[in-house]
């Protein structure tokens, strides 16, 4: 592993939700290298399967915590949010890294019009869009109302009506475009009772992970990430988020992006 961006605002307890690969898990190994960092929780859909965090849960059980979380079950969502209420914690940075966009089932980014599935968009649109704002009807409440605290979510630049040149993939770029929506919304909500919060979109460029893997053929050497690169890009536009930063979209290298 990269040896991960040492951050000049660190959280006390950050919960990362789609922890158990990935970027997701890439952010718990990077905040845990922290000892600043005091609870982490790990929101996955079944944490008694082993993962690429087990080993880690296991040695450090009241530091590395785990949850249940499926962002497509709202019930599931509820009842993590009542176990954070019950052991007092208060997040000041939730990282929100779930994403669909192709499947073993048949999902797969359309090229043409004639590709469309309704039930394939109806999937993108559940995993993507529907199920980041569900996480924030339900977890919000454990943010700090007095002090400074992020909320983020991975987005997508395909996500971006202005940036959209080349057209293809109808249902993720519909559902990261209505994710950017939602993100924003809350941005403005929140910031009403939560006057020091930072709600952004992240773009993470194209990271090697399962996600982009059978679509990286024509991707550059310098414009793959690894996880580690990408997690470290990260922390540091989340570390220097600005309070005008509120509701806005960036990519990896800070840029903003476009909605």
């Amino acid at each position: 592993m990269d040896a991960a961006y040492q951050l000049q605002s660190p959280p006390t307890q950050a919960l990362i939700i789609g922890a158990s690969r990935g970027i997701g898990c890439g952010f718990v190994q990077a905040l845990h290298q922290d000892h600043r960092v005091e609870r982490i929780f790990c929101a996955m859909r079944d944490p008694d399967q082993p993962n690429a965090l087990s080993s880690l849960m296991a040695s450090e059980p009241e530091r590395i915590v785990p949850l249940r979380i499926d962002v497509t079950d709202e019930d599931s969502i509820a009842h993590a949010a009542q176990s954070l209420i019950d052991v007092d914690a208060s997040l000041d940075w939730v990282i929100n890294t779930v994403g669909l966009l192709h499947d073993a089932h048949g999902i797969q980014p359309e090229r043409r019009l004639r590709d469309i599935d309704a039930s394939n968009i109806q999937a993108s649109f559940s995993v993507n869009s529907i199920g980041p704002i569900l996480l924030a009807k339900h977890l919000t409440a454990l943010l700090p109302r007095r002090s400074p605290s992020i909320w983020a979510t991975l987005s997508a630049r395909v996500g971006s009506i202005t940036d959209n040149r080349l057209g293809g993939w109808y249902a993720y770029r519909a559902a990261k475009a209505a994710q950017n929506m939602l993100t924003k919304t809350l941005s403005i909500e929140l910031r009403r009772s939560h006057k020091q919060i930072r709600v952004v979109a992240l773009h993470p460029g194209t990271v090697a992970t399962d996600l982009s893997a059978p679509f990286r053929g024509n991707v550059g050497k310098e414009q793959l990430f690894s996880v580690d690169q990408s997690v470290n890009y990260l922390l540091q536009v989340l570390d220097g988020l600005k309070d005008d930063d509120n509701g806005n979209f960036f990519a990896w290298d800070g840029q903003q992006i476009a909605w």
